[in-house]
């Protein structure tokens, strides 16, 4: 293993560049670029500031492995799959760890964020406390800055001297310089030319398996990569486990985006996690993630196999849920998980599938009660073994399962009124509540939202005795009463967006509503509970017809 060190700008030009060293490129092993603009601020913070940016870990090959670009123009819309370049068999090198780092280098210095080019306040230098940043960067439109932001790429490949960019920027800020932020300005471009341009700032291990094919064969380089990337949070399990899928199947990533732009097209945000542990689960290997099954014999070949297959039954599932249940949006669903046992049935026993009854109560019950929350790998394993044994779906098995393993399903009062703004299940809740509604505009700025029926900012303007002082400065209505469930109701977009209800109190906004409205919000009739005053007597009554609405679902306690 060889170190090799080099100056940022010159590294940079190594990325997609098959004239230095056969370029480095990105390795299909490797997963989506995931960071944030704060973090590549910080990023070119922190080399200003000559802090180490960490070893970077490259595999000199010459093998035809499938590799992509590094991506220069960044969109959160991007497909990695078009990104992909022809396989060859000539020299390159393949970033094995420190993709982060070089993709946010490349999209600083030659490309751009979101169409916003990477811009530098050559003003900034003194640390600003809460985030301690030193040194100011900011992704911004060309035409909407000015001094002292400076495109930062136009200070690592200009040609001109400094004379020439310190008369450029006195124009720019089209006043007189002091003489302090002269020397600053003057300092900053030194600093930048040799962090950026002087200093080899840069180190990287090389993997040689052109000089020494022996050593460094496909497996073995997979193996680097995993054990590279499996400290601290930089890949999480189903990284490393997609890595081990990708190695030996060439399309595994855009299979993988095909189904998830199918999944996600109605709002959803399935991803490769929920995939990969469904695909084991319907390939009996158990819901756990373990490195180890991916490296089991027949298992990722399992996986290519039967894609298809397992594709059409987690699509085929959701179309379900959709179209047949009362969940009609993301928001609707607190954890996915309550899904594979339904996608365990339509994959394994398609025709019992089609006699399926009862998601509805399956799909409320356990969702409402959270009985898939926290670690539910025993439980999905046992529902599947019960699924298995019983070739058919019955809820009263599925539900004597999730009781045995100590998973509660009954729906208390205490419980239900949990379900406030904020919760995980008011929306789930409101799906069931709400049946007109479109929970699922074409446009997502559409989507109906919760809402309080006695504005926040009214209750907090509500005040009592405070026995402390003797004055009337102590809020009445605390946060977890202002937010409970007999407080919310869903509004449209346009009852809510500009000109809607805002901060209106109920005694304004539902006089004039008509009968109907006032049942489909579960209002009391009664005006007077309208008022601000009110507000205890109001959530009383509201609470009675809640509570009489959904009866169906409580249990009560003795």
């Amino acid at each position: 293993m060889k170190n090799q060190k080099q100056t940022i700008r010159k590294i940079v030009g190594f990325l997609n560049n098959p004239e230095e060293e056969g370029g480095f490129w990105l390795p299909n092993i490797q997963r989506p670029f995931v960071w944030s603009e704060e973090q590549i601020y910080r990023l070119f913070d922190s080399i200003l500031r000559e802090y180490p940016i960490s070893t970077l870990l490259v595999w000199k090959t010459t093998s035809s492995i499938r590799r992509r670009k590094f991506i220069d123009n960044w969109k959160n819309t991007l497909r990695l799959s078009d990104f992909y370049v022809p396989e060859d068999t000539k020299k390159k090198c393949l970033v094995l760890d420190g993709q982060q780092r070089l993709q946010s280098l490349y999209i600083g210095l030659w490309g751009s964020y979101e169409g916003k080019e990477l811009y530098f306040d050559v003003l900034s230098g003194e640390v600003a406390a809460p985030d301690d940043v030193k040194y100011k960067f900011k992704f911004l439109d060309s035409d909407a800055t000015g001094f002292p932001w400076i495109k930062f790429k136009d200070l690592i490949f200009t040609t001109k001297k400094k004379r020439e960019i310190l008369e450029a920027l006195k124009a720019a800020a089209g006043r007189d310089l002091n003489d302090a932020e002269q020397n600053k300005i003057d300092d900053h471009l030194d600093l930048v030319d040799r962090t950026f341009k002087m200093d080899e700032a840069v180190t990287y291990q090389e993997l040689d398996s052109i000089d020494n094919p022996s050593l460094y064969k496909e497996d073995d380089v997979v193996e680097v990569f995993i054990r590279a990337n499996s400290g601290g949070t930089k890949l999480s399990k189903s990284d490393l486990l997609f890595s081990l899928l990708s190695a030996s199947w060439e399309v595994a990533d855009e299979k993988m985006e095909d189904l998830l732009e199918s999944l996600n097209k109605h709002g959803f945000v399935f991803d490769r996690d929920f995939v990969l542990k469904t695909s084991l689960t319907l390939l009996g290997q158990g819901a756990r993630y373990e490195v180890e099954k991916f490296r089991k014999q027949g298992v990722r070949e399992a996986v290519e196999a039967k894609w298809d297959d397992i594709s059409a039954a987690i699509q085929d599932v959701l179309d379900f849920v959709r179209g047949k249940t009362f969940i009609q949006c993301d928001k609707a669903l607190p954890t996915y998980l309550v899904l594979i046992p339904l996608i365990y049935v339509r994959y394994h026993l398609p025709q019992a599938w089609k006699d399926t009854r009862d998601t509805d109560s399956y799909l409320l019950r356990s969702s409402l009660a959270g009985a898939f929350g926290g670690n539910a790998d025993n439980l999905l394993d046992g529902l599947v073994r019960k699924l298995e044994e019983l070739k058919r779906f019955e809820l009263d098995e599925v539900f004597g399962v999730m009781r045995s393993q100590g998973r509660s399903l009954e729906l208390t009062e205490d419980r239900f009124w949990q379900m406030g703004y904020g919760s995980n299940t008011i929306h789930l809740l409101f799906n069931l509540w709400y049946r007109a509604f479109n929970h699922t505009p074409a446009y997502d700025n559409n989507l109906p939202q919760v809402d309080h029926i006695f504005p926040q900012s009214r209750l907090k303007m509500v005040k009592v005795r405070n026995p402390k002082t003797g004055r009337n400065d102590l809020m009445k209505c605390r946060e977890a009463e202002r937010n409970q469930l007999a407080n919310c109701m869903l509004l449209s977009r346009e009852e809510n967006g500009a000109g809607g209800k805002s901060d209106t109190p109920p005694n304004e906004w539902f006089k004039g509503k008509d009968e109907a409205y006032l049942d489909k919000h579960l209002i009391p009739r009664d005006q007077e509970l309208w008022k601000l005053e009110r507000f205890e007597d109001f959530i009383a009554a509201r609470k009675n017809l809640i509570r009489e609405n959904f009866k169906h679902l409580l249990v009560a306690v003795p």
